[in-house]
């Protein structure tokens, strides 16, 4: 009986441990595929009070400072032409920031708002690459209907929180800081 009561506090001692826990603040928000849905993403942790900054086109040098970061993905043509650069130029430099990201040892948290507006073919390896090195993913259930992030979580072992609607990610992010 002893041994057990041990293992039940040793699980939740680990299960609740600080490392696991919060992510910290200051946050650095950039997109992966140049849609406004950052400005959202940047308002909803604002209504929480979480220390962020919103860097569109964050790079390498940006991470500095900053110990999470928040990854927004959707493709949005109009955004890649505002900021006068290609699809691919675009990829590389979310591939690039995820990888300095990783080196820093910084954690990842990527919020889907956009639904199914930032779903299909151009935008859905914005998504994946996003969704498979975040460490949590908070997804509007619109964006998920057809379970592609739901099965990365899965596959991945990531912590994915669906809502319903966007106002619904103050609740769910707000105990995540």
């Amino acid at each position: 009986m002893k041994r057990f009561l041990l293992a039940l506090l040793i699980l939740i001692i680990y299960n609740y441990s600080p490392a696991q826990g919060k992510f910290e603040q200051p946050a650095l928000i950039s997109s992966a595929g140049q849609s406004a849905d950052v400005t959202l993403a940047g308002m909803l942790l604002k209504k929480i009070s979480v220390n962020y900054k919103i860097a569109a086109l964050a790079t390498e040098n940006d991470l500095n400072g900053y110990k999470t970061l928040i990854i927004v993905p959707g493709y949005s043509s109009k955004g890649l032409g505002a900021a006068g650069i290609s699809r691919e130029q675009e990829m590389d430099r979310v591939e690039k920031l995820i990888a300095a990201a990783k080196k820093k040892k910084m954690r990842v948290l990527m919020m889907h708002i956009g639904g199914t507006a930032r779903r299909g073919a151009q935008s859905d390896d914005f998504n994946q690459i996003s969704a498979e090195v975040s460490e949590a993913m908070i997804v509007v259930k619109q964006g998920d209907e057809d379970k592609f992030f739901s099965r990365i979580a899965s596959q991945k072992k990531i912590k994915i929180s669906i809502v319903e609607k966007m106002a619904d990610i103050v609740e769910v992010i707000k105990p995540m800081f």
